[in-house]
């Protein structure tokens, strides 16, 4: 499958080649995301629908619409910002992965601005970020965001930090596994 959006057919190549599905690479993160137990949940920047296809119940939101378009082929419930119709607080969940590093300080406080009213008072946020090694293998990454910065933008952003921790592996191995992440979940007041 080709598509005209050059980003679309670069996830679609990354997330799903026949190699990754055998091995089921993504097992041990749709554990993780699970084990959190997002409830109904809102992933902004949910790309292709990686998240989204392991979470029930779950919507995504993307800028791109060729990216939303192959969610939505998955059978997925993906929109762009301006097609999504959910009422305000209607997610006990808000995902924000492997977003932030490509935003500037600016955006990130657009983002929640538009997306934290969807979620219901004492709802959570998690962020997830690449570590070191992941973090420079992308040119479009603007900011390094380990476990201090996600703090304050949960600070700056009214809401209560829960919880951070690295997976899979512990946080040294961030420097050598290009996917290990940096986990904050934080909630909203409720």
């Amino acid at each position: 499958m080709l598509l005209e959006d050059g980003y679309a057919d670069l996830l679609i190549r990354k997330q799903m080649p026949a190699w990754k599905r055998v091995l089921n690479v993504q097992a041990p993160y749709r554990w993780n995301l699970r084990r959190l137990k997002p409830g109904r949940m809102l992933e902004v920047g949910c790309g292709i629908g990686r998240n989204l296809a392991h979470v029930p119940d779950s919507v995504g939101v993307d800028p791109n619409e060729a990216c939303v378009q192959v969610a939505q082929r998955r059978g997925l419930s993906a929109f762009t910002p301006d097609t999504l119709k959910e009422p305000p607080e209607s997610f006990d969940s808000l995902l924000v992965a492997h977003v932030l590093e490509h935003l500037t300080v600016e955006q990130v406080d657009d983002l929640f601005a538009t997306y934290l009213p969807y979620l219901k008072p004492g709802g959570r946020v998690i962020l997830m970020t690449p570590q070191e090694l992941g973090y420079t293998t992308d040119d479009t990454h603007i900011w390094f965001i380990d476990f201090a910065a996600m703090a304050g933008i949960v600070e700056k952003q009214g809401l209560t930090m829960e919880r951070t921790f690295s997976f899979p592996f512990p946080r040294w191995a961030g420097r050598l596994f290009t996917y290990n992440e940096f986990i904050a979940v934080a909630r909203k007041p409720g």
